[in-house]
Order: structure tokens, then sequence, then C-alpha cells
């Protein structure tokens, strides 16, 4: 560009004018001009003249402006905007403007023209470290901290809307104090939202929209690092990681390499010396288990063929056993990995294709939805093997089984004015469920049901009272959840359930109640350490969250799923996310690093890993872009424990490393995390799950203690406990069927209360 004068029409465009001084000169006319003014701006190779000017030389021009516009209803009279503006007044002034533009494509029009006022950035600074994560088009962001402790700021993108965004960012942010740059709130971008891009058909998609968070985020991220750098502070120690890619696997962190070297299970052979524990590795074929050299051979899983042996797995094992699980499916497909409720659906798979036994890896309640289902299904023949002969408890389910329950529920019964339906965590035992159903009509709901079914059920009946628990931090995340939706509009809401707005929201509200004192033991880790942690140093990550996490990581999680970066739900909402954002980035077709902080069991990996190999390996090598997943633990590397080698013959002990993550070996954790894994799911091991599968079918009198029996018990009015506990979870299987509550549900509520 030469000295020439640059003419760009926008209104009020000299709010992006980049001169050190601009001045505003603000005169009346008529309220809306039939065409945006004209606002001329002089080049000047002046560098004192720049928005800002890098420590390090960059090539690049500048503008001094001096502009004239017609006023928008927001502004008028004339004033003066100086260097020493602040960013709050600058966002003020950019609010006003945005306002003023009641047509989104106004104001889409508004974002092309100040794209044309963001200055490009030098190749050399569009690298994978500059990107902004999270954003549909690519981005990139360069700061720096100036010798007066100003942050100043360079953007661009490849898409001239996003290009827009950047624009505004930049204009408000460039130039400030780091205390300004990180007072700004992701809240106070939502007057800029430039509706027309994701609510009009065939518009421009949320993500792309949600650009204004992205790129503050990522903002006030390297705002925080700069100023730690400068002060000398030592940042703290990262989370432990795995970086998945099409080349393989990369462990960060010690933690991280025990997850790995069970991981690769699926893909070597690991040979264990007994003498040393020193280890070696030869390729093998899929399906061969892994074997300490001079004890015994391979060990192949074809006899679970043989035997037509079927097992289901829950997400939250050990990266040890679900590899060689991972790897046994190849020659025996009745092998399934899933969160609870799906552990009984593909048990009933399993049956009808034959399976004479099912082997559960799992807490003793998903043994005893197994049990039941199967029951319930017309496979009594079939049995159920557990792999422990102790039980195998959990926090949830034993705060269901306590007195305080129990009196919790009494409430319920007592309140004879309204109906009452008590809705219970599928994480309890089947006693529980058929003690409290007797009590209180009860239907069982998993994380990723359950606000669907507490607003059908407000929807079906009117002056309801529901009753949720055991987990108090889930009650507490829903009645959350439910306050933020009265804050949406009701189209918002219908789009989450049609019968409901506003009112209804606001209403159901002081009739929901959750119990007050049951949480999961693994999720109550992810508390003030953990989020600290995150909002410091993993604020523009994609956020993962389990709907059983504290309220700080629900809130923190939340916000991110506002802006398209995080999730909230079950496991296999997790699972789903982290798949969906990994094939929109391979969609793209460009080189992109995507970072997930995994918040919930960290036994989750597993089958995160194997999913994004498999994504990853259906993208052919030639066509350039490299995409790479990194799986972040909220877990402190001292969150690990050794174990001495061992020289027992047992099977049991064959696949002991000298490092152990987790507590699978004694309680590690440590305030800088948790170690995010669950004590009773370790109770599973290969060595039960052989020792169980060799026993049958001729040795069964060995396993009575890891049977899962049925209950012959009664409930106190009398009936079984099996039948009366598998009710609450048929209600739940008609619902998901439906979408509506079953009428013998219905009935059962109307009856108690009259």
């Amino acid at each position: 560009m030469d000295s020439a004068a640059l003419s760009v029409g926008a209104v009020s465009s000299s709010f992006f004018c980049n001169s050190r001084n601009p001045k505003f000169s603000y005169v009346s006319s008529n309220p809306k001009p039939a065409s945006p003014p004209i606002v001329r701006c002089s080049h000047s190779e002046n560098p004192h003249l720049n928005s800002w000017y890098p420590l390090k030389p960059i090539s690049r021009t500048a503008f001094s402006c001096a502009a004239v516009t017609s006023h928008h209803p927001n502004t008028s009279g004339s004033g003066n905007l100086t260097a020493a503006t602040s960013a709050r007044a600058k966002l003020q002034l950019l609010i006003q403007e945005f306002q003023s533009l009641t047509e989104p494509l106004d104001r889409v029009k508004r974002l092309l023209h100040y794209a044309e006022l963001l200055r490009p950035l030098g190749d050399p600074l569009k690298s994978n470290d500059s990107r902004v994560p999270g954003c549909t088009a690519q981005v990139w962001l360069h700061v720096e901290l100036d010798g007066d402790n100003k942050l100043r700021f360079l953007a661009d993108s490849d898409s001239e809307i996003t290009k827009g965004f950047c624009a505004c960012l930049v204009w408000v942010l460039d130039g400030a104090t780091p205390e300004e740059v990180l007072a700004v709130k992701t809240e106070d971008l939502a007057a800029l939202s430039v509706v027309g891009l994701n609510r009009k058909a065939g518009g421009y998609s949320s993500s792309r929209a949600n650009t204004w968070h992205n790129v503050l985020m990522s903002m006030q991220k390297r705002t925080k690092a700069l100023v730690a750098e400068r002060e000398g502070q030592p940042r703290g120690e990262p989370f432990p990681s795995l970086i998945v890619s099409a080349e393989g696997i990369e462990a960060k962190g010690s933690y991280a390499e025990a997850q790995d070297s069970f991981l690769s299970f699926a893909y070597i052979k690991m040979e264990f010396s007994r003498k040393n524990c020193q280890s070696k590795t030869s390729e093998v074929g899929f399906g061969t288990l892994p074997a300490k050299t001079d004890i015994s051979d391979a060990v192949e899983f074809e006899f679970l063929e043989e035997k037509k042996i079927g097992v289901v797995a829950h997400f939250y094992m050990d990266p040890e056993v679900q590899g060689v699980l991972t790897a046994a499916q190849k020659v025996w497909p009745h092998i399934h990995i899933s969160d609870s409720l799906v552990m009984a659906d593909s048990a009933v798979k399993m049956a009808k294709a034959g399976c004479k036994f099912i082997t559960v890896l799992g807490v003793d309640f998903m043994s005893e939805n197994v049990r039941a289902i199967l029951d319930q299904a017309g496979f009594p023949e079939v049995g159920v093997y557990r792999m422990s002969d102790e039980r195998i408890g959990c926090s949830l389910a034993d705060a269901a089984a306590s007195p305080a329950y129990m009196d919790y529920l009494a409430a319920a019964a007592a309140s004879v004015s309204s109906p009452s339906l008590h809705v219970v965590y599928i994480n309890t035992s089947l006693e529980t469920k058929a003690y409290t159903h007797e009590v209180v009509p009860t239907i069982t709901c998993t994380s990723s049901n359950v606000v669907q079914t507490i607003l059908q059920a407000f929807s079906e009946i009117p002056d309801l009272n529901v009753w949720y628990g055991p987990d108090t931090y889930m009650g507490a995340n829903i009645m959350e959840l439910f306050r933020q939706m009265t804050a949406m509009t009701d189209e918002e809401i219908a789009e989450i359930h049609p019968k409901h707005n506003r009112n209804t929201l606001k209403s159901l509200i002081p009739r929901l109640h959750y119990f007050q004192d049951g949480t999961c033991i693994v999720h109550h880790l992810f508390g003030h350490e953990v989020v600290g942690k995150i909002n410091e140093m993993y604020c523009d990550a994609f956020l993962t969250a389990h709907f059983e996490v504290p309220g700080e990581m629900f809130s923190l999680a939340m916000e991110a799923k506002r802006r398209g970066m995080g999730v909230v739900g079950s496991t296999q909402n997790i699972l789903d996310f982290i798949k969906e954002r990994l094939q929109e980035a391979l969609d793209r077709n460009v080189d992109d690093h995507l970072q997930f902080v995994l918040g919930t069991e960290s036994g989750m990996v597993t089958s995160i890993v194997a999913a994004v190999r498999k994504l990853l390996g259906s993208v052919k090598s030639h066509d350039g872009a490299k995409v790479s997943v990194e799986i972040v633990f909220p877990v402190s590397s001292e969150s690990i424990t050794t174990t001495p080698c061992s020289s027992s013959g047992d099977t049991g002990d064959f696949l002991k490393l000298p490092v152990i993550p987790g507590v699978a070996s004694g309680e590690g954790c440590s305030l800088h995390g948790g170690c995010a894994s669950c004590p009773y799911m370790k109770m599973n091991s290969l060595g039960s799950l052989l020792k169980v599968c060799r026993s049958l079918p001729h040795d069964k009198e060995n396993l009575s203690a890891y049977e899962a029996g049925r209950f012959s018990l009664q409930t106190p009015n009398g009936n079984l406990i099996a039948d009366v506990g598998c009710e609450p979870i048929l209600h739940m299987r008609h619902f998901q069927a439906t979408k509506r509550l079953p009428e013998k549900l219905i009935q059962q509520i109307l009856r108690t209360n009259s």
C-alpha cells in the first residue's frame, strides 16, 4: 500500500483506526443514514503511529485516522478517545455500536468492514502454537507485553467474518493493562452477539459466533503466562497428558507414561522378567494376552469363544484391563466396554447371540443390573459373574443405602398435598431401587438422560414434586442448569424441551429437591485445586466434565459448553464430544492440535484413545493435514504409587509394573488434582477374569462368591426385591423409547397421592 488515502465504508468505523490517539468528532445528523458514511484513513510510515509496535521488529503498515461519522442512537455529541481510554470504555462503545444495528445482516456487514481494517499477520507468526482453539476457521493470535506493562495483540484469520471478530477484540484490548484484559468476562460480550450468524436458517454456525469468547480466552491465557514470566513466577507443572496422532502416542508426565504402557497392550506384547521386572517388546497379532517370560506361554482368548463367555466392562477399568480386552475383541466380538446402562443391554445381546455366561467388570450394582435385566429379557439360565469374592462397593450406592437417604424420601412420602416422583441415579443397588420404589414411585436415570427425565415428568404431571438422589453434586448441577435456562428465550428452551418455557422453569425449580449427602469419591476430586489450575493453564482447551463433578468444575465446563468448547454429561457424552470435535478438525483438513481436559475417571482414556486412533486411521496419509489430540488428566504426577516386583507365579500378578497409576496399589492422591481413579473399579483384575473364565463351566462350585445371584429377599411390603427393583429400570427403558413416562408410573404417582 502506498501513501494514498484509504476509504472504507463503515458507520463509526473510527473505532478501529490505528492511530495512537484517534480523535472522534461526532456530528449530529439524521437518525439512520441511507448508506454508511465514509471513513478516510491516511497512511503513515511512522512506527509510533501504529496501534502498537512489537518488541521484535515486524514489518507492518501504520495508519493515523481522523474521522467524521454519522452518530447512531447511542452516540451523540463529540468526544475524544485517547490511548488512555480504558478497555472497559472501549468495550462499552463497541456494545453501543452493535446495539444500534438491529438487523443481523447489518452486523455481519459491519464485521466484514472491520475485517478490512485488521492488518494481516505475517506468515512467521502463523504457527500451530499461535492458533486459537475451538474456532471453525483458522485463527492466529500473537501477544506481547511491552515495556510499559501493556499488552499488545495481533490477530488474523482465514475467514473474513472471524477476522472481523478479531478486529473488535484487538481494538478493545490492545494497549490495555493485564488487569484490564483479565477483567473482561465472556458474558460481557453477550451484547455483541451477531444473532443472524447462528439463529437463521442457512446462517453461520454457532461455533463461528463463539469466536468472541474463544479468542478472549486465548488472550487471557497468554496474558497470564507473560505476566508470570516477567515477574519471574514459576508456572505450575502441567497436568499429565497423552498426545495421540497418526504416528502413535506420546506420553507427557509419569502418570501418562504409566497409562501409555498399558494402552500399548493393544498393539504389542509385553514380556516381563520375573527376576528384575525389566521388560522388552515384540510385535504380535491382536488377541495375544501379555505373559511373563519363563512363567507361561502367551494366553489366548480363544477359550472365551469355546465356552461362550461374554465380557461387559465399564469405561473406568484400568488401561491395563481395557487394553487387553480391546485386543481380545479382534478374536471374540462379545466383549464390550461402555457406561453402566449399556453394559446390561450388551449382556442381553450376547445372550441372544448364544453366550452362556456373562462376566461383569464393574462394581456390584452393575452385575446386579445385568442379572436383573437378563432375567427380565427371558435369559435366567445365563450365568452372571463378578470379578471378586469380596464386595465391590460404590460411594454413591452406599449413600443411597443409608438411613439418611430413607429419611430424605420419608419427607416426600409425607407430602400428600402434591404428587411426588423419585428419580434415582442408576448407580445404586437393586435393593435401594426396590425399597425406595415402595416408598415413593421411582424411575431410574443416567447422567445422559436425567435432565430430560425431570423436565418430562414436570410437563406431564401438574404440581409434581421431584426428589432426586443420591448424587449431591449432580442434583446441585441440575438445579443450577435450570436456573441458567430461565435466562434463555422461550424458543431456546423449547429446543431443549418443547413443553417448557421460562415460566414453567421458574415454577418447577422450587419443586425440585435433591439429596444433600451423597458424592462419588472420584468426581469429588474435581474441586477447587483442579479448577484453579484449569483456569490458569487450560482455559482455552476443550473441557469435559461428568455430571457428577462439584459445582466449580460444572460451572467451568458449562461456560465452555456455551462457547462450543465443552461438554457436561455422561461418559458416553464425553466420548462422543471428543469424536465429534476430532471429525470436524479432520473435515477441515488443516494441521490442528486439539486439547481436551478429561473431567472424569481416568480409565476413560482407553476408549478415547481407541476412538481417536480409529478416526485418525481413517484419514489417508497423503492428505497432508496433521491432526493430533491431547488428553489432559487433571491429576498430579505425585498421584502414582510404586509396587515391588513379585516372584509369585499366580496369573493375577503377571501384569504388575514398577509404576501403577492412581489408587490401584494404594492411596496416592494429592491436592494438586487427585488421582481421579476409582479404587472399587480397580478391584476388577485380569487375574480374576482368567480365574472365573477358566473355572467355567465345570468348576462353578469354586465361584459361588463370584456369582451375581438373584435376590430371594422380600421388600417390607412382601414383594421380591428382584421384581420391584427392576421396575424403576423398566420405567426408564420406556421413557428412553417413547420420550414419555409410562402410564403405569403415572398411575402409581397419582394413586400414592390420592
